[in-house]
């Protein structure tokens, strides 16, 4: 049996810190049952505004990006093992397409899911991403899915998990097209700050003795995390049904 590598407790602590991190994102999940929710103080404000707001849009579709929790878990475990900038610029690139995609077409020609379900779906690509950082897929199955192709498809579902509750709160139809690219817009710059902190920590804890070490457990939790957004999601679909 193999002898574990000893790390220093500095180094210790960086990847305890990543772990917890993702714990952390996990646990807002607690507040709202939607990954995908607006704040009562936003929802206010979209339902009761008509005409052009662009900086007011680009604002909320940032901060939406920003406190997104499961765009975030997802952009780690896509960037998880990406080590040159290239092809970080790849993957979020398809990420962004697909989620702006959806998210655009969805609210302007009115295309809803089920929260629940497209929800529970976007919790759902966090346990895949995780599973494939961990060889799961090959080892299973004898293949590798395209991720490429994986991460434009979530994509695509993490864009209609958010015009669907665009739509519940009856945006005015008067500016929505300005409105909704400046949401857009919005959305790729917290993209990018989420995703610059992301690869800031991930480049440090790179450069450790113990990272190959503490990846797996990394992505088990992550994959944990999207079980339990799942869970949230098929639960509350449940609930709905009942009531």
């Amino acid at each position: 049996m193999t002898k574990g590598i000893w790390l220093p407790s500095h180094t210790k602590s960086v990847a305890w810190l990543a772990l917890l991190g993702i714990l952390a994102l996990t646990a807002l999940a607690a507040e709202p049952v939607f990954a995908h929710a607006v704040a009562q103080g936003d929802k206010g404000y979209i339902q009761e505004i008509s005409g052009v707001h662009l900086l007011p849009f680009v604002y909320l579709g940032a901060k939406h990006m920003v406190t997104g929790y499961d765009h975030i878990l997802f952009l780690l475990g896509v960037v998880f093992f990406l080590y040159r900038l290239q092809h970080v610029a790849l993957y979020v690139t398809l990420f962004a397409v697909g989620h702006s995609t959806t998210m655009l077409l969805g609210v302007y020609f009115n295309i809803g899911i089920n929260s629940y379900i497209i929800d529970a779906i976007i919790g759902l690509s966090v346990v895949y991403k995780a599973l494939d950082n961990l060889g799961a897929y090959q080892r299973w199955f004898g293949f590798q899915p395209d991720p490429k192709a994986a991460t434009f498809i979530f994509g695509l579902f993490h864009g209609f998990g958010l015009s669907t509750k665009i739509i519940e709160y009856n945006i005015s139809s008067d500016g929505l097209v300005p409105n909704l690219l400046a949401f857009n817009v919005g959305v790729e710059i917290g993209q990018l700050l989420a995703l610059s902190a992301i690869l800031i920590v991930m480049g440090y804890w790179r450069r450790t003795v113990g990272f190959f070490k503490h990846a797996y457990s990394a992505n088990v939790v992550m994959m944990s995390a999207g079980f339990i957004l799942m869970g949230y999601q098929i639960a509350g679909y449940y609930v709905s049904q009942g009531s």
